[in-house]
């Protein structure tokens, strides 16, 4: 009996491309300039080094897991939120297992009142930063009085030879209410949309990745505002369900405020481009709480001063995309 010998077609390579809301991840020592007096060995946290270490080691092995069964390789880029400063980057890019995966960081302190920032993690084998800013996000409140917030991060770089343009973000939030502080969002979405547009005067079509924690849901009047008339797609979109899936729950509702969207060019496929294949939630088991009314919510380090000693009250949300052969 003869059999045939076909040649199998190799699967394309998958790269993923990530955000995470690392929820306080402060280090230990109280900055004056900033309110983190509750992140300290006699805050109302209690924030130990012991505690400080372990909650690194824990998101450290999230961060290396994210779309892994199916890239066979971590991360590529990954946005981060809730970080304190550069230290404690590069204390999680030191702890296993990402300390035997080289990766680079891009980060700037920010005016946040409680000193969080927004920072991105690169592969350096497949990501070349070509150049990187802060963005200030200027929004007053009611009152006419500055209301400091995260600024967005603007990096501009090659990912496997392919120039991109991603924003890092970190939207102002719902502490004060949803209806109340929505201008806050609809104004960092139109802050988005200002550097996009002087990117398209320099640039034919080019390539997007925005991605963060906007404390709003994909059919909130921010993200609209976002995509509305522009090449932009949210893949979040067909993710979100209330009732059963999100990225953070509240009182039994699930939001999808972590999201990545991708502009509409992802969807071609000429040699040397990347183009999307799918997106989804990474919110495996062990990321969540296992017992319980809050059973299947995320396992958070906190809940309220009470320590937990879990990874973050967010899951994190990732993208892959093909790089076309």
């Amino acid at each position: 009996m003869r059999f045939s010998l076909f040649k199998q077609k190799k699967e394309p390579q998958l790269y993923t491309v990530a955000f995470y809301n690392l929820e306080n991840l402060f280090d230990t020592v109280d900055d004056e300039k900033t309110l983190d007096d509750d992140f300290t060995p006699t805050g109302y946290k209690k924030w130990t080094k012991k505690r400080y270490h372990k909650k690194l080691f824990k998101l450290a092995k999230v961060i290396s897991k994210i779309g892994y069964e199916s890239a066979n390789t971590p991360p590529v880029l990954v946005g981060i939120a809730e970080v304190e400063n550069e230290e404690v980057i590069k204390d999680l890019l030191y702890t296993e297992p990402l300390r035997d995966i080289d990766y680079g960081y891009v980060h700037y302190d920010s005016p946040d009142e409680r000193g969080i920032d927004t920072g991105l993690l690169y592969l350096k084998s497949n990501f070349e930063v070509i150049h990187s800013e802060p963005v200030t996000l200027l929004i007053h409140n009611l009152k006419g009085v500055r209301d400091t917030t995260r600024d967005i991060l603007y990096v501009k770089g090659k990912l496997n030879g392919e120039v991109v343009h991603l924003f890092v973000n970190h939207w102002p939030s719902r502490r004060d209410g949803s209806s109340e502080t929505d201008y806050k969002r609809v104004e960092a979405a139109k802050t988005v949309r200002k550097v996009m547009t002087e990117i398209e005067e320099a640039e034919v079509d080019p390539n997007y990745i925005i991605m963060g924690d906007f404390n709003d849901n994909p059919s909130s009047e921010s993200i609209q505002t976002l995509i509305k008339d522009t090449n932009l797609y949210n893949p979040m979109e067909k993710l979100h369900t209330p009732s059963h899936k999100g990225s953070t729950n509240y009182k039994k509702s699930w939001s999808l405020f972590d999201q990545i969207m991708v502009s509409h060019n992802f969807f071609n496929y000429e040699k040397g481009t990347h183009s999307f294949a799918h997106a989804n939630i990474f919110d495996d088991t062990f990321l969540t709480e296992f017992k319980g009314k809050y059973k299947g919510s995320p396992y958070r380090t906190y809940a309220g001063s009470k320590y937990l000693g879990g990874y973050s009250d967010h899951f994190p949300v990732y993208i892959q995309l093909k790089l076309n052969s």
